[in-house]
């Protein structure tokens, strides 16, 4: 009989979930093409899934020891459950998020705010509003708001 050797992507697809789990919300999340839409965390979700479908395959070999089967099992159960986690954490639950109750919906009265512009001056809603325009008075504006990320 062979000597079982350590099933090693086992427990590396549970590290990798993990890692792919809490990397979101402290990695990923500080730049936009990774925090809108959680890829780089898919894609490891997906080699994680790869590799413990390897060591799952690797644990119910035949010769394997009980006791190797038993903790293979354990650390499939955590890996599949961390993914479920993110799953219910990035997916479902965002949308379990109450509107904002102060936002202005379309065709509302704007509030009144100050912003920067480009250069750094001030700029605020009323003063675009009493700004003429071809010598004429303003008959609204025009907002549009960008994520600002580039």
């Amino acid at each position: 009989m062979e000597k079982p050797r350590f099933n090693w992507p086992i427990w590396v697809s549970l590290v990798l979930s993990i890692f792919a789990f809490l990397s979101y919300p402290l990695l990923f999340v500080n730049w936009p093409v990774t925090r809108d839409f959680p890829w780089a965390n898919i894609a490891l979700f997906v080699v994680a899934a790869f590799l413990l479908v390897v060591g799952v395959r690797r644990a119910f070999a035949p010769g394997r020891r009980r006791l190797s089967k038993i903790f293979s099992s354990l650390g499939a159960l955590l890996s599949v459950l961390v993914l479920g986690m993110f799953i219910l954490v990035a997916f479902i639950g965002s949308r379990w998020l109450p509107a904002s109750m102060r936002a202005p919906q379309v065709s509302q009265k704007a509030p009144a705010f100050t912003l920067n512009d480009t250069n750094g001056k001030p700029v605020s809603l009323s003063e675009l509003v009493l700004q003429p325009i071809n010598g004429k008075p303003a008959k609204g504006v025009l907002l549009i708001f960008y994520r600002g990320y580039w």
